[in-house]
């Protein structure tokens, strides 16, 4: 297949989240027809409900500054993507050729017809089952040094945890995905708790007191060493509306610039830094790496006047996270929100934190089939000036004319994020 027909059969495998069939047999018996190419990388596993995308994108961009200066040095496997598939599997910080994608779907696609042929599996790998086979089959064939590798769902049943790793990390867990990993914080916890593996340390970032006792006991369980963010302090915090700077202090004193917006990227660059020097990597190159990391879509600035900022807020923390930016950064000044989001989110408590900061919000759809109709969210969501409209695109018409002390969120669901992306940039 080409890649237009790989990706319409991966989207064909259904949704990600709603079809995610949790457990390891397929993945293994795959990977194992591949040849096992996850046996000849170096893994660092992250796993957490937020900030993991972000915490990847600081580790491999630090990596690459300390790689090789010619060949590639490192892979980096994340989900979702934003605007391709390719997104999802890097080498050297770029997306791999639409071409290259297509090449690893067929290898991955034969080898799950053969298995399903031979009786040897009961059903096609799911969509993110599938990319991850092939997402470790281009990191071996491109001899990836050091593969950043996200967790897609959990931790403990997700496809990525078949590998190996030098070292895992787990960013802030919180509610999101109950159905899958349990309605408590413990259970939660527990999921991700379960990518930990013995003789292989790990890096805790801030948590909840809930999700640290499980992931303290998972450690002392398994007699790993814990490096914790907590025993690094922060000194000299310099926050604004662009990003942050401070000193970090603890076995190392690092001068970290973080180009990422947003009082919780502070901490995702102290879990960043804190694995890179749990990884041996030099103060320079962890400095210089997170000081130039790109993560699209997580308050992007995408315009000045109207001054428009995407992010992709679709659970409660996240949209705690924005709401706690907005307060901080744009208190002063008049909000306009656009949002739309999917059907199977917590519409109730994200609209309840977001929507009070706005002095207009537009309620839209993102054009996904799962998503919630803007006369649905109108209906669950209040507000003294709330308005509708069916795409993004006529929500933007909606705020051409905003005053130049206006500032828009575009917000809700990634896909969302996506369309402003491609509509705006």
């Amino acid at each position: 297949m080409n890649y237009p027909d790989s990706v319409h059969f991966l989207y064909s495998l259904g949704n990600e989240i709603k079809t995610a069939k949790l457990g390891l047999e397929r993945i293994r018996a795959v990977l194992e027809a591949l040849g096992r190419p996850q046996d000849r990388l170096r893994f660092v596993h992250v796993a957490g409900t937020n900030g993991k995308g972000s915490t990847c994108a600081m580790l491999e961009s630090a990596l690459r500054a300390a790689g090789a200066p010619s060949g590639p040095c490192t892979g980096l496997f994340t989900s979702p993507h934003l605007a391709e598939p390719t997104e999802r599997i890097r080498i050297d910080g770029r997306p791999i050729a639409a071409d290259r994608f297509a090449e690893a779907f067929n290898r991955v696609h034969s080898a799950v017809e053969d298995l399903l042929a031979a009786g040897a599996i009961d059903l096609h790998t799911t969509y993110f089952e599938t990319v991850t086979a092939m997402a470790l089959l281009v990191f071996a064939q491109e001899g990836a040094q050091t593969v950043v590798l996200e967790v897609g769902l959990g931790g403990r049943l997700d496809a990525t945890n078949v590998v190996s790793p030098d070292l895992c990390v787990i960013t802030p867990v919180d509610f999101d995905h109950e159905a899958f990993l349990g309605k408590s914080l413990e259970s939660i916890a527990a999921e991700k708790a379960g990518i930990l593996k013995p003789g292989v340390p790990a890096v805790f970032a801030r948590q909840r007191p809930e999700a640290a006792r499980v992931l303290d006991q998972r450690a002392a369980e398994l007699a790993i060493p814990v490096a914790r963010t907590a025993d690094w302090p922060v000194c000299d915090l310099d926050l604004d509306s662009r990003g942050s700077r401070f000193r970090l202090t603890g076995e190392r004193d690092l001068h970290i610039a973080c180009p990422l917006a947003g009082e919780h990227q502070v901490e995702n660059a102290v879990t960043a830094a804190v694995a890179l020097a749990c990884l041996g990597v030099a103060d320079s190159a962890i400095e210089a790496g997170i000081a130039c990391t790109r993560w699209p879509g997580r308050l992007e600035r995408v315009s000045e006047r109207p001054e428009i900022i995407l992010d992709g807020a679709h659970n409660p923390a996240g949209a705690r996270a924005l709401a706690a930016y907005i307060d901080r950064f744009y208190s002063h000044r008049p909000v306009r929100l656009i949002y739309g989001a999917m059907r199977d989110k917590a519409i109730d408590e994200i609209s309840g934190i977001l929507f009070p900061r706005a002095r207009q919000v537009i309620v839209t759809a993102p054009l996904q089939a799962r998503a919630l109709a803007p006369e649905a969210l109108r209906d669950i969501a209040g507000h003294p000036d709330l308005r509708t409209a069916p795409t993004l695109r006529d929500a933007l018409a909606l705020v051409e004319a905003a005053s130049p002390e206006d500032v828009v969120f575009v917000t809700g669901s990634l896909f969302l994020v996506a369309e402003a992306r491609a509509l705006l940039m």
